[in-house]
């Protein structure tokens, strides 16, 4: 179990520097896109704040899952990211919905291997 934990968090923690850092640096052109999700990555970009935000939360959780420093709490500030992330690929884009989901599953397996560090918030 420990070295399936250090395999998805490098993994997912790579992605999401890989994701954040070409964003900030344009390190790859941005893909053709059309219909819904033209126009709602366009409402995206005329927030002015949203996509950046969403980057710096990614770069934040990545660089927490790359080092191992403060990964449990990285885990939970990558969730409403990686559920965005599975939700725009599930309904705009199918062709990326088995990325998204095993980002989203590999967020998940992250924070079910450190419950034990969690579930008092879900005590009364």
């Amino acid at each position: 179990m420990r070295i399936a934990i250090i395999i998805v968090r490098l993994l997912l923690g790579a992605l999401l520097l890989f994701a954040s850092i070409s964003y900030f640096f344009h390190l790859i052109p941005e893909p053709e896109q059309t219909g819904n999700m033209k126009i709602f990555n366009e409402g995206l970009k005329a927030s002015g704040y949203l996509m950046p935000l969403a980057k710096v939360v990614e770069l934040i959780a990545g660089l927490t899952f790359v080092t191992g420093k403060f990964m449990k709490i990285g885990a939970v500030i990558a969730v409403p990211v990686t559920l965005n992330i599975l939700l725009i690929n599930a309904f705009m884009m199918p062709e990326g919905t088995p990325i998204a989901a095993a980002l989203f599953l590999g967020n998940l397996f992250l924070i079910y291997a450190n419950w034990n560090s969690y579930k008092h918030l879900f005590t009364a």
